[in-house]
């Protein structure tokens, strides 16, 4: 018989011989595989829809809103190779199955634009044969549940109603998805807009610029900016779209590349645990295989192709697995293909290199097929000579020793456990910040849990009808407006809430919060964005006004990365901030919002606009099941390199079970003997991974927060009495599974458990 055909029938049997473990050690490392795979692809601006939506609709770089129509103003900047518009917009409010929801009309002609044209997706695109037709931009239609033929009922701020059909629904590159980018936009024929809106006043001027150069975004946003002083309301840029249709992708992609890479350690460790462990309980068959005729380079290839085919396998499985992913959560087919394949040579190069050393090992092995494996031979550790002082029974002494017998397998036993332990901490972690999220959002700036519109009413009346309701314990006007950054050349959302001598409960996290006009707090990202700290000056305009205002704290800011400058509002003009455009309602503990809601309309009989406030985690529920499949990733990790110990365990009690016998233990002492060394290390392991885990999650969380623009001071760690029933669900666990081994090894006779 050939070397080759013996040497593959010897793996044959022996991966036969354990399949559990086998199973194992390719689940894990196809799981590590494929949330690697999903990050960098959520990393990549591949899955950003703006990229193919930009290329698709001959997108605009530049976008600007003004009073009143720049017509050839903005041709002759340098750099423009195309202008969309400008069209005229006005305002209105959706009304839908009981809701209203804002809205903006942009008149379009019944022929698409060459630039920045919207991509019909449903149905067709405007007709001057069916002037009541509206096409409505794609995820608006989905929040509001419109389909081709739908009535869109919309209300000028004449008051007046007018019902229009859905005649298509198209994608744009112009603005972000609704409802993080509001208000909606959908567009119409300019006869049908100046049917519902005659007044010039109440409306703007749209007009988008393509650039020859992306490069260019800047300067010539600066200079569009300059140009349109006067009458410029707002302006921004490609990139805060990109950013907007981003959504969650890159702190869900950040969560699972921080997963992926440490799983990936812990899983080089399970393997090449495995193979060592293998290694030591074949000996005789590798002296068998040397005595044979087998080479050493022969055994170490043996070896090596058998454990590193169990990872390989892991890897082709984790990249379909991947992929599909990414079908079935983003509906795109396309992954990036140069970090892709980076990941599958890493992740094979890391596999090969963890199993090389153990075959290399094997391969030194002498062809003495007879030579008996002893146990090794030591001094008792320090833990087993305090087990001697302390009385312990003898099988609980005999298993500390044994323990740590070995001290390098011990090592990468308890460090490959404590791994994942750490990873599914931080995992609990994130799980806690979310639940902290939900239940107290006053901590991510949501004190008011309902905003009310006026709607049909006058705005005294609104506040009033507000503050009478039973539920509501405090209302605060508001206003948001769009606000001139200074050397950014685009707009910022300034945020009017409150007033300084009754401001709104924002989460102050550093500083202090705004006590008079002139002060205002912000977000962490508008601080990174204009290069501010806490106690400079800033200089805005809004609408042609100025806004000067001296930063003295910072809040949690989850809406629009961060870039949100909150003030009282009597630190804006008053054309600026009366009326309010809103009122924020706090409710008392235990209220209902949804009732207060029903009450509050039907006291206004349908005339104003309630809208419940969105908590920032309901966007991220994903996460949660993220988190669950990487814990099962990870146990399926841990439980790999348990049963790699286990079987060392009885590896090395194979030739003195009789002699435990003969010293008078009974199985079940035996049983007890073998569980205890391997328990002291998963104990050891599960509570420092622990430990590891809590004290870095909240570092991680608020580095995190840091970054995406909210700000620190969001991370929570997880609660005491979430991390204790980890720690024993884990140990317990873990015993429970030694125990199973430990068990038919014991009740078996010498001949059998020896190898």
């Amino acid at each position: 018989m050939s070397t080759a055909r013996a040497g593959s029938r010897w793996i044959r049997a022996d991966l036969r011989a354990r399949k559990g473990q086998a199973a194992l050690t390719v689940l894990a490392v196809a799981g590590i595989v494929a949330a690697l795979i999903t990050a960098v692809t959520l990393l990549e601006d591949g899955t950003n829809p703006w990229r193919g939506l930009f290329a698709q609709t001959e997108g605009a770089h530049v976008w600007v809103h003004t009073d009143s129509s720049p017509q050839g103003v903005l041709g002759g900047i340098d750099g423009v190779a195309g202008i969309a518009g400008p069209y005229r917009s006005a305002p209105v409010t959706v009304v839908r199955e009981g809701k209203k929801d804002p809205a903006s009309l942009r008149a379009l002609p019944a022929e698409p634009p060459r630039v920045a044209r919207p991509v019909v997706t449903q149905g067709t695109w405007l007709d001057v044969a069916r002037p009541d037709g509206v096409v409505v931009e794609r995820s608006y239609a989905a929040a509001l549940r419109l389909g081709i033929g739908a009535p869109f009922t919309v209300i000028a701020l004449s008051g007046e109603r007018h019902t229009l059909y859905v005649r298509g629904i198209a994608d744009t590159a112009e603005q972000g998805f609704y409802p993080e980018w509001t208000p909606g936009l959908a567009w119409v024929l300019p006869g049908t807009l100046d049917t519902i809106e005659p007044m010039l006043g109440r409306s703007e001027w749209v007009t988008g610029l393509r650039l020859s150069d992306a490069e260019a975004t800047q300067v010539v946003s600066q200079r569009a900016v300059v140009m349109l002083e006067d009458t410029l309301q707002r302006a921004y840029t490609w990139r805060e779209v990109r950013a907007a249709m981003e959504l969650d992708n890159r702190l869900l992609g950040t969560l699972l590349a921080l997963f992926g890479m440490v799983g990936l350690v812990a899983a080089a460790l399970a393997l090449a645990n495995a193979a060592g462990g293998r290694v030591l309980g074949q000996l005789r068959d590798l002296a068998t295989l040397k005595s044979m005729g087998f080479t050493g380079g022969q055994v170490a290839l043996l070896l090596l192709v058998e454990h590193g085919a169990l990872g390989l396998l892991g890897i082709a499985l984790g990249t379909l697995s991947g992929w599909a992913v990414m079908v079935a959560v983003m509906g795109t087919t396309s992954v990036a293909p140069i970090p892709v394949l980076a990941i599958v040579a890493g992740t094979a190069l890391v596999v090969l290199a963890a199993v090389g050393v153990p075959a290399w090992r094997g391969g030194r092995t002498p062809p003495i097929p007879a030579a008996p494996a002893a146990p090794p031979r030591g001094h008792l550790s320090r833990l087993a000579r305090l087990a001697l002082l302390v009385r312990l029974p003898p099988a609980l002494v005999l298993g500390t020793r044994d323990a740590f017998t070995r001290r390098v397998p011990a090592f990468l036993t308890a460090f490959g456990l404590a791994v994942p332990m750490m990873m599914i901490t931080i995992g609990l972690g994130v799980w806690a910040t979310l639940d902290n999220f939900l239940s107290h959002p006053e901590q991510v700036g949501q004190h008011a849990s309902l905003y009310v519109r006026p709607g049909k009413l006058e705005s005294a009346a609104a506040k009033a009808l507000s503050e009478r309701d039973r539920d509501v314990a405090a209302v605060y006007p508001g206003t948001d407006v769009n606000a001139l950054a200074p050397g950014a050349a685009r707009s910022v959302r300034v945020r009017a809430l409150g007033t300084s001598i009754q401001p709104y409960p924002f989460p102050v996290v550093e500083g202090r919060m705004y006590t008079q006009p002139g002060e205002a707090v912000a977000g962490q990202g508008l601080l990174d964005l204009l290069g501010l700290k806490i106690g400079d000056r800033v200089r805005l305009t809004v609408g042609g006004t100025p806004l000067i205002v001296r930063i003295v704290g910072r809040a949690v800011e989850p809406d629009l990365d961060g870039e949100v400058l909150s003030v009282g509002l009597d630190s804006l003009a008053a054309k600026d901030s009366v009326p309010p455009e809103f009122y924020a309602l706090a409710l008392r503990p235990g209220a209902d919002p949804g009732e207060v809601r029903g009450r509050l309309m039907a006291d206004s009989q349908e005339g104003l606009d309630v809208q419940v406030a969105v908590n920032p985690a309901d966007r991220l529920s994903i996460i949660r099941v993220v988190i669950v499949a990487l814990i099962v990733v990870l146990a399926l990790l841990g439980l790999a390199n348990l049963l790699t110990a286990s079987a060392l365990g009885l590896r090395d009690h194979a030739f003195d079970l009789a002699v435990l016998k003969a010293m008078g233990l009974t199985p079940r002492q035996v049983m007890a003997t073998l569980v205890t060394g391997t328990g002291l290390l998963v104990v050891l392991g599960v509570a420092v991974g622990t430990a590891a885990g809590a004290s870095v999650v909240t570092g991680l969380i608020d580095l995190q927060g840091h970054t995406s623009g909210v700000g620190a001071g969001i991370g929570r760690p997880p609660s005491p009495l979430t991390l204790t029933v980890a720690v024993l669900i884990a140990v317990g666990a873990a015993l429970a599974v030694a125990l199973i081994p430990a068990r038919r090894a014991a009740r078996a006779q010498v001949p059998v458990t020896s190898r």
